[in-house]
């Protein structure tokens, strides 16, 4: 049964966990399966948390259908520690970054360390509104990258591809952070796939690799720390060191959830109804505007903009006391973004639409 609540974390990160999870780690808190411990308590190498670890991997796997040949870690600290740990383990002569924001941004500025990247801006304007670039305007490059690195979906800025661009597709190394599990996704398209944990898998510490085999069994320079090197993270079944084991617990039971609502497919035909209905409402209401090309537009991260902007700390504390949390809108971009992440329930897009209604009645 769903658990019904009254405040909604609209955050893009970290984000609201499902109801159900937080109640049964509640339960589960001092008393793991009657061990009289917490997961807090148990050594990472013994028999408790390896079942822990063993399943949520599994679950992982049969929820993205990951193939055999590719292995998951779950390794500590967010994305942006894996900026670095990819060109460290793969950049050789050069790689492709196609950046459609922030992060991409980001991305690409941390790989130019290690070596030659060639950075294309695949974002333009579409009568006003930011869009992303058809792939014939920018795919003249010839394919012998390394790797070519994407994030599908644009936290910050709230920009998605409606079709993941062709270019390097056996060698696409993407930054699933806000997208992951939020729909299907054919991960052999892949050789590397990661996401930090605190938008759609559980708390912030926490990151997810996974990476085709054969990319483990290239040579890496010595300089690579056995922290960051991913063949030495696989090999001992991402506890080289000691992880966020709680973290972990928390990912395998959001795994847990997603199998029992229905999966992947089930997440994202939800994503699409909670994005459908907030879309429909601020294009209808001239009080409010998207800025984002509907071709373009995330299911994940919705920014939106008052046409008064005098009034946005006025929106936001009144927001707040109706229990809807954290609309403000990254610094770099300004206005407000509501975050629908997985855990997102209906009702609670329901509940914003309401407020935004009606305080653009009272405010006119």
């Amino acid at each position: 049964m769903t658990q019904t609540r009254s405040v909604y974390n609209f955050s893009a990160g970290p984000a609201m966990l499902p109801r159900e999870v937080m109640l049964q780690a509640q339960q589960e808190f001092c008393d793991w399966h009657g061990t009289g411990l917490s997961v807090l308590d148990f050594s990472h190498r013994g028999k408790d948390f390896t079942a822990i670890a063993e399943r949520a991997e599994q679950d992982l796997r049969d929820l993205l259908k990951i193939p055999s040949d590719y292995s998951v870690l779950f390794c500590p600290g967010g994305a942006s520690l894996q900026f670095s740990a990819i060109p460290m383990n793969f950049l050789r002569s050069k790689a492709l970054y196609i950046n459609t924001g922030v992060w991409g941004d980001k991305a690409t500025q941390e790989a130019q360390k290690f070596g030659d990247i060639v950075a294309v801006d695949a974002l333009t304007e579409d009568q006003g509104n930011t869009a992303i670039l058809d792939e014939a305007q920018w795919s003249q490059y010839e394919d012998d990258f390394d790797y070519v690195h994407f994030t599908p979906n644009e936290t910050i800025g709230g920009v998605e591809y409606s079709a993941l661009p062709t270019i390097g597709k056996g060698k696409w190394v993407a930054d699933m952070s806000s997208c992951i599990l939020s729909q299907p996704i054919n991960v052999s398209d892949f050789a590397l796939i990661y996401a930090g944990a605190q938008k759609n898998i559980g708390p912030a510490g926490l990151s997810i690799v996974i990476v085709r085999n054969d990319w483990l069994d290239r040579p890496r320079p010595a300089t690579v720390p056995s922290l960051l090197d991913y063949s030495v993270m696989a090999k001992n079944q991402s506890m080289y060191n000691t992880p966020p084991t709680y973290a972990w617990y928390l990912a395998g039971l959001v795994f847990q959830w997603i199998k029992a609502q229905g999966g992947v497919e089930e997440m994202a035909e939800r994503a699409n109804i909670r994005s459908r209905a907030l879309y429909q409402f601020i294009d209808s209401n001239d009080f409010y505007r998207n800025p984002i090309a509907p071709l373009s537009r995330s299911r994940m991260n919705i920014p939106f903009i008052l046409n008064d902007e005098s009034l946005n700390d006025v929106f936001l504390q009144q927001a707040e006391q109706h229990g809807l949390m954290y609309l403000k809108g990254h610094r770099s971009v300004g206005g407000m973004r509501a975050s629908l992440y997985n855990a997102m329930p209906q009702a609670g897009v329901e509940a914003l639409i309401a407020f935004m209604d009606k305080f653009a009645e009272q405010n006119r």
